[in-house]
């Protein structure tokens, strides 16, 4: 009796042990894993329209982390070949362990698409501020507040305003409409490299008290100064 069989007639009936440690290795792998998955995912064009069979990274996912569970416990066998998962499969049709795998892949599959939906909606925010402040600065060579993103900030060599109460002292330091739209642009997309969630604008004070906007995130604790 092979390995895949001793194993299999082992946890026949029974949940196998290695579910959870090994379900959890492959949702941790694939959220850390984003910037892989975003990247294969420019790659296609930019489609949601995947399943099980077409996924983006989690068959990689799986065969990684069965490989490393393995490579710890003897016990378990290899069962990743060259034809993929779906020589898993033709192996374990009798078995238990095909349910907990399929399920297993079916919760990855949804980890993958619930963290490129995210991205979508971030991509469609990061779009829609940059458009405003284009559109503004094309108009009428200004700037939408990104704090109450209803009027123009106005910018020249002594301070920056706005009329929802934003004011910065700017003078000595150069700030033009064109450089301050580079820096929030810039803040934007830095932001967008590392988190999918929509970063917020705001006011703080600084160490000697005096306001600068910044930028922030709850969710990833992103915190930079742009002006």
């Amino acid at each position: 009796m092979d390995a895949l069989h001793r194993h299999r007639s082992m946890y026949k009936g029974t949940t196998p042990p290695w579910k959870e440690t090994y379900r959890k290795r492959c949702v941790d792998r694939l959220k850390n894993s984003r910037s892989r998955l975003l990247e294969k995912y420019r790659q296609i064009g930019g489609t949601l329209r995947c399943g099980a069979d077409r996924s983006f990274l989690v068959q990689e996912v799986m065969e990684e982390e069965w490989n490393a569970l393995q490579s710890a416990d003897s016990r378990l066998p290899s069962l990743w070949r060259k034809d993929g998962i779906g020589e898993v499969y033709s192996f374990m049709q009798e078995s238990d362990e095909l349910a907990v795998l399929e399920e297993i892949q079916q919760e990855l599959v949804s980890q993958e698409l619930l963290i490129i939906e995210e991205f979508e909606k971030s991509m469609q925010y990061e779009e829609r501020y940059l458009n405003a402040v284009v559109e503004g600065m094309e108009e009428e060579g200004q700037i939408v507040c990104p704090i109450c993103r209803m009027n123009y900030l106005t910018v020249n060599s002594h301070f920056t305003s706005c009329l929802c109460g934003v004011y910065i002292n700017t003078r000595h330091r150069n700030i033009t409409p064109t450089h301050l739209q580079a820096l929030l642009e810039s803040r934007v997309t830095e932001h967008m490299e590392e988190c999918l969630h929509n970063p917020v604008f705001s006011m703080a004070s600084s160490t000697d008290g005096s306001p600068n906007m910044v930028i922030s995130c709850q969710v990833c604790d992103y915190l930079s100064v742009v002006l």
